[in-house]
């Protein structure tokens, strides 16, 4: 039922099984097609390519272009209805590794920020406490380290739910205003005046229901930094 983890410099798969992929995309490859040229290759196409017997809808959720990490498809409409299922009503367990500029005084916290579009600046988000939708991550300290000279902290994150952005704005908005006060390494858009060479986020794994056995399965991605 389920496949031996492979890979290539096109598509990285985790677990092959008769009705989803798991796979791990890479940082700077959009999860779904996009806008002109540089749109049409995406992990959804790559998936769609490597599955030609693949029926239905594939998508079951996405990462940010710029996050690395698992990430799930169904190969068949009635697999992607239902763990797409699960992301919609909660029932997909996540973990994400960040590494954040700084040193949290705290170990660990819980924030409950809700998000909103920045209809002005996308494909930006904010905090809105009057229109935003709820939004609650989890986080807690896993190791310290540099980046030339400079403290970073490795974060483990558990989002409840799903936003876009999420993790980044949470991230990066103060611990006064009720964030973790520290945004990610490499964050062009939530913190543009420092540079890296990618978005220090990243995917650790994933567990959901196999739509076939129901029972819980987890599938894991190695950290890239």
């Amino acid at each position: 039922m389920y496949g031996s983890a492979s890979g290539s410099e096109e598509l990285r798969i985790i677990c092959a099984h008769r009705r989803f992929v798991v796979v791990d995309k890479p940082a700077g490859l959009l999860s779904v097609p996009g806008l002109g040229v540089a749109g049409a290759d995406n992990l959804a196409s790559r998936v769609a390519g490597a599955f030609p017997g693949a029926s239905g809808p594939l998508v079951c959720h996405r990462l940010d272009q710029a996050t690395s990490g698992v990430m799930v498809f169904g190969l068949d409409a009635d697999a992607q209805r239902l763990i797409s299922l699960q992301f919609q009503y909660g029932r997909v367990d996540k973990r994400y590794e960040a590494l954040v500029w700084g040193e949290p005084k705290e170990r660990a916290g819980r924030v409950t920020l809700p998000i909103m579009a920045d209809w002005p600046n996308r494909p930006m988000q904010k905090v809105d406490h009057e229109q935003g939708k709820r939004a609650e991550t989890l986080w807690r300290v896993v190791g310290r380290g540099e980046i030339d000279g400079a403290v970073v902290t490795r974060v483990e994150l558990t989002p409840l739910t799903g936003r876009t952005h999420q993790l980044r704005i949470h991230a990066a908005t103060s611990v006064a205003t009720g964030g973790i006060g520290y945004p990610m390494v490499g964050d062009r858009l939530y913190d543009p005046g420092r540079a890296a060479a990618r978005l220090m986020l990243h995917a650790r794994w994933i567990e959901f229901t196999d739509p076939e056995t129901l029972r819980r399965v987890r599938f894991e991605s190695a950290v890239p930094f």
